[in-house]
């Protein structure tokens, strides 16, 4: 099936099934195209869409979806469940964050062109076939190869109806780490674009590493069911986690505390470690061994992504800090 012909408000109801998304040609003669797979109840409810591997060195979605797809009957649907679990197929492909073929990244280029490059023709279709149209958005992401984050629940909060939407849906998905950002969520993003057509959404992390831990495939599945719940999609109530982080600040990942020189980085803190202004987060040494540079944060908060692989060159992240809710 063609992407551009896709109308997920047409799906057969009362069915379930797999198909092939087509975007573009390949220069094989094949296409590229996304796994698609849906759910749609009996009787009309709400459209529930869920996104995994945007990033192609994120695991957690490529699992996650199809558990969940194996789970869900047609006939205890309320509504319509619509998943991609690969969406950056090029970067998946060559396990790369970003796409081989243009060398952009998919989670930056939202609501994307339909003449453009492969990544912005798949974030096109992605925005006006499925995010427009979608009464609810899950983004399952994770840390990836080179980034550890704690399991987490993120969303754009604001006091109007939509940030409340977003809000009750993350804390309906019963993550003990909640993040919240303040608007406007930075650009380019799924989360921006389904803010963008009005549409509540959601995303997650995980601590990634190029593994997806089935703690956190088990807490994604059972998250994703939470949500259809809260959304009366399903029946009985969503399986909460206590919380134990509820934590805010912009959430913009490419902006964070970076190495001024090349070497090796061995961090002090962990995850979630409080933190205090000037305190030194970890060390980039030389081949000797030799300290070229202590790294410190600015402000306090909670240490929120740490760098997992200790080779550095200049400028790469290391650190996030952000704040508390209530701080």
């Amino acid at each position: 099936m063609r992407f551009q012909d896709l109308d997920i408000s047409q799906l057969p109801r009362d069915s379930k099934a797999s198909a092939w998304l087509e975007v573009s040609p390949r220069a094989d003669g094949s296409d590229w195209r996304l796994p698609f797979l849906y759910v749609v109840g009996a009787t009309v409810g709400p459209t529930l869409l869920v996104l995994g591997a945007v990033h192609g060195d994120e695991y957690e979605g490529v699992e996650t979806i199809p558990e969940v797809y194996r789970r869900v009957a047609p006939d205890a649907l309320r509504g319509s469940l619509v998943m991609v679990p690969i969406c950056n197929v090029p970067a998946y492909e060559s396990v790369l964050r970003s796409s081989p073929i243009d060398g952009l990244n998919l989670a930056r280029v939202f609501p994307g062109d339909p003449n453009g490059t492969i990544t912005q023709r798949i974030a096109y279709w992605i925005a006006q076939k499925l995010i427009k149209p979608a009464d609810f958005v899950i983004d399952l992401h994770s840390g990836g190869v080179t980034a550890e984050i704690p399991s987490l629940i993120g969303f754009t909060h604001s006091d109007d109806a939509l940030g409340k939407r977003s809000r009750a849906g993350a804390l309906a998905f019963g993550a003990s780490v909640i993040w919240e950002h303040p608007p406007p969520m930075p650009p380019g993003r799924t989360l921006s674009a389904a803010t963008d057509f009005g549409v509540p959404a959601i995303y997650t992390e995980a601590s990634g590493g190029g593994y997806a831990h089935p703690s956190d495939v088990s807490g994604f599945t059972t998250g994703v069911t939470n949500v259809m719940k809260h959304l009366d999609m399903l029946a009985g109530q969503p399986e909460l986690r206590p919380v134990t982080h509820h934590l805010s600040g912009d959430g913009n990942l490419d902006s964070v505390i970076s190495t001024p020189v090349s070497g090796y980085f061995r961090s002090d803190v962990a995850l979630l470690d409080e933190v205090s202004p000037g305190q030194r987060l970890g060390t980039v040494r030389d081949p000797f061994g030799a300290v070229v540079a202590e790294i410190t944060t600015e402000s306090a908060g909670v240490v929120i992504l740490l760098r997992r692989i200790h080779r550095v060159h200049v400028g790469d992240n290391l650190a996030h800090v952000t704040g508390r809710v209530g701080n």
